[in-house]
């Protein structure tokens, strides 16, 4: 996980990637789908980075 992500982030990485599991996913794909639910919400509420595009250069 990364280190931007807060222990609330992390707490709901693990329940979205149980419940992934749970519906039957592999383990890969469970990760993936928690990973972009929290990077997702991140993301929504402003806690990431603005990410410089390559035309902006």
């Amino acid at each position: 996980m990364p280190k931007a992500w807060s222990a609330k982030d992390k707490r709901q990485y693990k329940h979205v990637k149980e419940s992934e599991l749970d519906q039957g996913r592999g383990a890969d794909r469970a990760e993936e789908i928690a990973a972009r639910t929290v990077n997702k919400e991140r993301r929504k509420e402003g806690r990431t980075k603005e990410q410089k595009s390559s035309s902006d250069e």
